[in-house]
């Protein structure tokens, strides 16, 4: 059995690794911004499982995704432990995908619009997608739907998703980017893969499901819409591919 240790070891970390790369990873918050959605400090569970099939991010969808270009200017990046023993835990944690890295430098945003839609918000909003004002009760108490930034209508360009934080007021998001390359969406190709749950701490464990407003902005049939509100579990996140494809693609 000892001569096998090693060889066991390896297939462990080889399918913790293959796990971390295309189903789930584990992302830490950094910010308000998506307040009181997430709290800073919050540890979200991200699947990266549909994504790697070709799906698309959906109206609604709290997002993970690398800076499109220039949206992290001069913020720091995270800070190795000074500790080698919690440097190495957490080093390994964050290798099989349990623990985010100590140096990330992604974006957590919700998608207000994909590629197509027009929308718009202007003085005390609401946000409106393809003419249809949205509900948005996920919003920061006292955040006001447009913030302090008024845009459009503008279209999306295709391939991309307008982002937007819960926390209006302190997101800096796509409404103060639209000077740069896609004038402020993100590209597909940068989304990382949608947060589906809440992990850490315990006490604020809870799924991220689509609220109901985004049912209504075009996007397909009630039934496809409500199937998108409630996150695939974990265990069954497998099994979910064939769904999420079709819910996605019906939604474009």
């Amino acid at each position: 059995m000892w001569k096998e240790l090693p060889v066991l070891v390896a297939v462990a970390l080889l399918m913790a690794l293959l796990i971390k790369t295309f189903l789930v990873q584990a992302f830490s918050i950094p910010s308000g911004s998506m307040e009181d959605t997430l709290q800073i400090g919050d540890r979200v569970l991200v699947d990266k499982l549909t994504p790697n099939f070709g799906a698309k991010p959906s109206r609604g969808e709290v997002v993970v995704f690398h800076d499109p270009g220039g949206w992290l200017a001069g913020e720091p990046g995270g800070q190795p432990s000074s500790n080698p023993a919690v440097r190495g835990l957490r080093d390994a944690l964050s290798f099989i995908g349990l623990m985010p890295s100590a140096t990330e430098k992604d974006l957590i945003k919700r998608v207000i619009a994909v590629g197509g839609d027009t929308v718009a918000c202007h003085g005390n909003g609401p946000v409106y997608v393809n003419g249809h004002a949205l509900s948005e009760p996920y919003l920061f108490p006292g955040s006001t739907p447009c913030g302090d930034m008024n845009f459009g209508p503008l279209k999306v360009p295709a391939a991309s998703v307008w982002v937007m934080g819960d926390n209006r007021q302190h997101s800096a998001d796509s409404r103060y980017h639209r000077g740069g390359p896609g004038g402020g969406a993100v590209p597909d190709s940068k989304v990382i893969g949608r947060a589906i749950a809440v992990a850490w701490p315990v006490s604020h464990w809870k799924t991220l499901p689509v609220p109901d407003t985004f049912t209504k902005t075009g996007a397909g049939d009630r039934a496809a819409a409500l199937a998108a509100s409630s996150p695939p579990a974990l265990l069954g996140l497998a099994g979910a591919v064939p769904a999420a494809l079709l819910r996605r693609r019906r939604q474009q």
